[in-house]
């Protein structure tokens, strides 16, 4: 049986604004969503075009802010080929119960979007203690959170604090962390980041961006791959396109991380490609 392909980190974007209007997280949209956004139904096409069965539809905190309603319509409409990552202002009082709220309506993972590329400083800690009632209903619901804090030592800390605090939560790491590799193999600058492998609820996302920021000065592609795999192992991996926020056709990306784990054995490259997702998202199971 072939592994089903699983982008764990496509956008969509609706054109009706009126059902679903833009009120991007702390008030800048992303140029992106601005200038070559998919719809749900474009992005169906894409995924059929380079041989995607499933996704996990990662809301867009700098389109939607926190209102979820675009990616929880189109994983009703859906359900067996879709899961959806919700966002809530985790610091606030009511987040726990928006989290029920959305998971009810189909979403199945978390994402508490700290930076990104309208938001070039943290605007919250995710080890603030303001934000234990959010992590504590992200484990008695069962969910992933999905955070993008980069590995730097700062990072690192905080998410050894939550893993510590919360041991039963899933935390999948947007883009790998972006972990300094520059120095090439063995590694040795990513020490602090390889030790995170100690906690088996510390997830990594493989995506173009990631495979980009990261091989570079003496970093290659075989050997990163190779060291990521060796250290955290590949069911602990997952692909995700980024699409469309990274430029390119979902099959160019998808082919980039196809091109980019060949060098691994069939089995570790259908963990990444498949079955890490599916492990973790269990709505999307065959």
């Amino acid at each position: 049986m072939t592994q089903t392909i699983v982008d764990t980190h496509p956008h969509i974007v609706s054109t009706d604004t009126i059902r679903y209007p833009v009120t991007p997280l702390k008030g800048k949209r992303s140029d992106w969503s601005a200038e070559h956004a998919v719809t749900l139904e474009e992005l169906i096409v894409a995924m059929d075009e380079a041989g995607i069965g499933k996704a996990c539809l990662v809301h867009s905190s700098t389109t939607y802010g926190f209102n979820n309603d675009y990616v929880v319509d189109a994983v009703a409409l859906h359900p067996k080929r879709f899961t959806g990552v919700f966002s809530v202002n985790v610091m606030e009082p009511d987040a726990p119960e928006r989290m029920r709220y959305w998971h009810s309506r189909g979403c199945t993972g978390m994402r508490i979007y700290t930076r990104g590329s309208t938001i070039a400083t943290p605007w919250l800690a995710i080890d603030d203690t303001t934000a234990a009632p959010a992590w504590a209903c992200a484990s008695d619901l069962g969910i992933p959170v999905v955070i993008n804090l980069h590995c730097d030592p700062d990072g690192l800390r905080q998410m050894t604090n939550i893993l510590e605090r919360f041991p039963k939560v899933r935390l999948l790491v947007d883009h790998l962390g972006r972990p300094p590799l520059d120095d090439g193999a063995p590694y040795l600058a990513a020490d602090d980041y390889w030790r995170m492998s100690r906690f088996p609820n510390f997830y990594l996302k493989l995506t173009p961006a990631a495979l980009k920021n990261v091989i570079k000065g003496n970093a290659t592609v075989e050997t990163a791959i190779t060291k990521l795999v060796s250290e955290f192992g590949a069911s602990r991996i997952m692909w995700g396109s980024n699409y469309p926020a990274t430029s390119g056709a979902l099959s160019e990306l998808l082919g980039r991380i196809t091109t980019a784990i060949n060098c691994l054995p069939q089995s570790d490259r259908d963990w990444i490609l498949g079955k890490t997702a599916q492990q973790v998202y269990t709505a999307l199971a065959d």
